[in-house]
Order: C-alpha cells, then sequence, then structure tokens
C-alpha cells in the first residue's frame, strides 16, 4: 500500500573475516561452529605466515623451534581438522624456511626433528579428543554445564517466614561429581518441591550420568506429581546403556502456607526433621530402594507438618557414611551435630554442619528448610 511505512533499513553488518574485532572472534569461537573455527584457523595461518617472514629475514629471531608455541595454540583453540592444516602448514613452512636459510647445523637439525615429533603428539592427542572439541573449548563447555548444574539445585526465593540454607564439602580430588539437586516454585509461591539426587559412581562418569539425569529432571518437577516424577526418572536410569545405572533420590514437596509437607524416598539417607517441641532431629521414616533398579519404582511415603521454629535436613550420604563407621551410626552422629548447630538458631546452621564433616573423595553437601 502507497501510505503503508517503510521499515527502518537495517544497520550494515559489522566487519568480519579479518577486520572482526577481537571480542567478536572470541564470542564466535566459543560457539564451536565450522565457520567459526574457519576463522579462527584463517586468523592462525595470516600469524604463521607473518612469523614466516619474520623467520626468513632474520632466523636467528624466530628460529624453527619457535614454531611450536603455535602448535600448543592451535592444540586450544581448533578442532582435529583445522588442526591437522595448522600443524602441516607450521611444521612445512618452518622446516623450509630453516634450509632455505642455508646454515643447517646439527642444533637447527634437531630442532626440526622436535618440531615433527611435538607435530605429531599434538596431533595424537586431538585424535583422542572424545568430545572432537578444542581441549580449552572443551573444558569451558564442561565448566559451564557444571555450573548449570548448580544453578539449577538453588532454592527460589521463599515467602516471608520461610528460609533455606546450603553448604557443601567438595571432594579432595574430583572435580564432578554425581550429586545434585533440582527445586522449583509453582507460579503462585506456595508449594516448594524439591529432590535430591545421588548417581552411583565417583568423577567424571557418575558426572556425566548427573547431568543427563537432572536435565531430564529440571523440566518435570513442578509439572508431574510426585509419583509419577520419581517413576519417570526411574524409567530413564532404567533405560541406559550401562547396567550400573542408578541413583538413591529424596523428593520432598512443602505446602508454604500451612506447612504440611510430603517425603519421597528411593534408597536415599533419611530426612530429618528438627522437633521444635522435643529439641531434636527425629529420622524420617521414608526409605524405598535406589531408582533404576527395577521396571516399578519403590517408593516410600510419608507425611507431616512443619510448626513454626522446626526445619528440614536434606543432606548427601557422604555426609554420614565413612569407612569407620556404617550410615546409620552416621546418621545418628549428624543428629547430634546438627542439634548443637541448631542451638544458636538456624542461621547459618548449615554451615556449622558442614564444619564438623570430614573432607573425603565424596562431594558433602546439606540443605536446611525451616519455617
Amino acid at each position: 500500500m502507497s501510505g503503508a511505512r517503510r521499515p527502518p533499513a537495517r544497520p550494515a553488518p559489522g566487519p568480519r573475516g579479518w577486520s572482526a574485532r577481537p571480542s567478536a572472534v572470541a564470542a564466535s569461537w566459543r560457539t564451536g561452529t565450522r565457520s567459526s573455527q574457519r576463522l579462527v584457523l584463517g586468523l592462525m595461518l595470516a600469524a604463521v605466515t607473518i612469523c614466516f617472514l619474520v623467520s626468513r629475514a632474520a632466523y636467528a629471531v624466530l628460529p624453527v623451534g619457535t614454531y611450536t608455541v603455535w602448535l600448543l595454540v592451535g592444540l586450544l583453540v581448533l578442532r582435529p581438522r583445522p588442526l591437522v592444516v595448522l600443524t602441516f602448514y607450521t611444521v612445512v613452512g618452518a622446516i623450509v624456511i630453516g634450509v632455505l636459510d642455508g646454515d643447517v647445523t646439527t642444533a637447527r637439525v634437531a630442532g626440526m626433528v622436535a618440531l615433527v615429533v611435538a607435530g605429531a603428539l599434538v596431533l595424537q592427542h586431538a585424535r583422542r579428543q572424545r568430545t572432537g572439541l578444542p581441549t580449552s573449548l572443551g573444558e569451558t563447555m564442561l565448566a559451564d554445564l557444571r555450573q548449570r548444574l548448580h544453578d539449577q539445585g538453588r532454592i527460589p526465593p521463599l515467602p516471608a517466614g520461610w528460609h533455606a540454607q546450603s553448604a557443601m564439602l567438595a571432594a579432595d580430588d574430583v572435580g564432578y561429581a554425581g550429586d545434585f539437586m533440582t527445586a522449583a516454585l509453582d507460579r503462585r509461591g506456595e508449594v516448594l518441591e524439591v529432590i535430591l539426587v545421588d548417581v552411583v559412581g565417583k568423577g567424571v562418569a557418575a558426572g556425566a550420568d548427573a547431568l543427563q539425569l537432572a536435565g531430564a529432571l529440571g523440566g518435570l518437577v513442578g509439572a508431574l506429581p510426585p509419583e509419577p516424577l520419581m517413576q519417570a526418572a526411574n524409567d530413564f536410569l532404567l533405560r541406559r546403556p550401562d547396567d550400573e545405572s542408578f541413583a538413591t533420590a529424596a523428593y520432598v514437596r512443602l505446602e508454604l502456607s500451612t506447612g504440611e509437607y510430603l517425603v519421597l524416598s528411593a534408597g536415599h539417607p533419611p530426612v530429618l526433621r528438627w522437633c521444635a517441641r522435643d529439641r531434636a532431629w527425629l529420622v524420617d521414616p521414608a526409605r524405598g530402594l535406589a531408582l533404576g533398579v527395577q521396571p516399578d519404582a519403590e517408593l516410600v511415603r510419608s507425611e507431616g507438618r512443619l510448626e513454626p521454629g522446626e526445619a528440614l535436613l536434606f543432606y548427601t550420604d557422604g555426609v554420614v557414611e565413612s569407612r569407620g563407621q556404617d550410615i546409620e551410626a552416621g546418621i545418628v552422629w549428624l543428629q547430634g551435630v546438627a542439634a548443637e548447630a541448631v542451638r544458636a538458631g538456624f542461621d547459618g546452621a548449615a554451615r556449622r554442619i558442614i564444619r564438623q564433616v570430614a573432607r573425603g573423595d565424596d562431594d558433602r553437601a546439606v540443605l536446611l528448610i525451616s519455617r
């Protein structure tokens, strides 16, 4: 139509390729796409070519051995295929320049051999990368996944009168473990759902299973009723190709308006409830069988009500299990430590509890929700 306004012209696209800003190049590289890899490869080949020109003019400034640095940088930022191109170009070019310089000494030959060996080792390492990603990008993505897992377990802001706190003691030598928590608060802010899961195993293997299960549960908590939610987690683990893919879990649904709660346990250490009248931590009776063991999840449920001044305590098995005592003795120990921790009030109690737990080869975490 003649009277219609013409849409505003789109701004001209920003510079691409060689003229792209460093920040734009870095952002593009983090995507890990083929186009971003071609851009990074092109920039590196241009830089190596400039070094070739410097070596040709003054070989002593950039001898053949210095080109190993470019191979190491390529290992960090390039996928295997573009890394092959960079390695071949760098090794062959540096050797040709070393020969053309004329003075082929024993030291120079040794430098050439070292460069060839370095190139072979770099390519061998890249070929064994299971992710197919550059070393640094793979580590970045793994760290991002772990951070997302951590963020997914944060308790949403609770209404007045309720407080949640957590504390964790990391394992001695394991950066990724199988413990995770997922929490959801309904739109009205009246129902809080929390599921604490411990995937059997340790280290990266358990961490990978935990990431997958956490992703599946993250979209189901709050969308499914309690029993179907736990059954869905059970079915997920049974579909895993690994026969040892099973996990323990504790689920709690808390009505914030009344304090009424429902606990479902699947082989997880029992939830503890602080009884204001008895001034003691009582063991919730719900236990059950671990998820991923049999087709029909064996769930044990219990119900109760939190009065003002009472609380629920969740924890991972690393808190109560050790080589010197069984889990039942560990629970008794935790009841005493946690009772002492809340004598001064609930504020900071989670940190006071975790300080009493010895560091070991498993992550140890506690979560305390108080009214």
